[in-house]
């Protein structure tokens, strides 16, 4: 059955600064912070939360379902959506707004700054889970405030099991907003920088969060990523890419692995190795989509990272 991905279909303006950002920043001067970074590379890309998920998992062979809410330019994005295959049966048009748009500037240790306007975002509470359906798991990524957390009740009252992503959101809701998502939700799925700060917001280490819900997935960019899970700390190690490029929508394409797993039931071993894998192959390539790879491509990594089939 398809998984529903709530989140949000965003241009990409993404610069690359040809240097390292913790060069010109002085951690002494933190109180006035007045920078301005060169950026000779720029470019637009298709993104958003919602659109890297289902872009990955489209590659995987699954059929996902994206829920967001869209502006008056969106037509470029939906010709995109209908080459590909994906459903914008859920994606709402929002008269009078724009796409969200995002502004990234990456360095060279693939350190990102965003800048993020929400546009037509601010409206995705009002799409509901209930109107879709055959739902059988879902996703919960950054969106609008009050979508985010209507959205999180719907899936829950549904009984649909869902990913809490907290991601760029997570500065929208505070300590006791995060920990009700997390009873709410069946798995979460944060970064090491976002886990320190889900810990210092609820008050309670990752492993005690953990008690509330199936698994947490921890990504750690080239150290792999960790699942908590039953009391355990689960390692998986990262999976080595040909070229790093862009790590932009990297942890989409991992959340991309992850529903894939979920949805066959795989032991979470092979569920977060598939999760690195992809986001291996999306480093290699510049934007959030830029890459194509077949089910071959994926299995044929994994293969070589893990020493054993992907398929089965």
């Amino acid at each position: 059955m398809p998984a529903l991905i709530c989140g949000t279909l965003a241009y990409d303006t993404i610069m690359v600064f040809h240097g390292k950002f913790g060069e010109h920043i002085l951690p002494d001067q933190l109180h006035i912070l007045n920078v301005a970074f060169l950026v000779p590379d720029m470019r637009r890309e298709f993104g958003g939360t919602a659109g890297n998920i289902a872009y990955n998992l489209k590659h995987l062979g699954d059929d996902p379902v994206i829920m967001a809410a869209v502006g008056d330019d969106f037509g470029p994005y939906r010709e995109r959506l209908d080459q590909m295959g994906i459903s914008r049966k859920h994606v709402r048009e929002i008269g009078g707004t724009s796409v969200p748009q995002a502004f990234i500037t990456t360095d060279l240790d693939a350190n990102q700054i965003t800048a993020f306007h929400p546009g037509a975002m601010s409206s995705s509470y009002l799409n509901k889970i209930g109107d879709a359906s055959g739902i059988t798991l879902g996703i919960l990524a950054p969106d609008g405030r009050d979508g985010m957390l209507q959205h999180a009740e719907q899936f829950h009252d549904l009984k649909i099991p869902f990913i809490f992503d907290p991601g760029q959101g997570m500065p929208m809701f505070n300590g006791d907003e995060l920990r009700h998502f997390i009873e709410l939700a069946d798995y979460v799925a944060v970064n090491d920088y976002e886990a320190r700060i889900l810990e210092e917001r609820t008050g309670e280490p990752i492993a005690k969060l953990t008690e509330r819900v199936k698994a947490i997935f921890v990504t750690k960019g080239a150290e792999g990523s960790v699942i908590y899970t039953d009391g355990q700390q689960m390692v998986i190690p990262s999976v080595k890419e040909n070229r790093r490029v862009d790590p932009t929508g990297c942890g989409d394409a991992y959340r991309a692995g992850l529903l894939y797993g979920i949805e066959r039931g795989w032991a979470w071993q092979k569920v977060g190795r598939l999760a690195n894998t992809i986001g291996s192959l999306k480093i290699e390539h510049r934007g959030p989509q830029g890459h194509q790879p077949t089910r071959d491509d994926i299995a044929a990594r994994y293969q070589v990272a893990f020493d054993e089939p992907l398929w089965d």
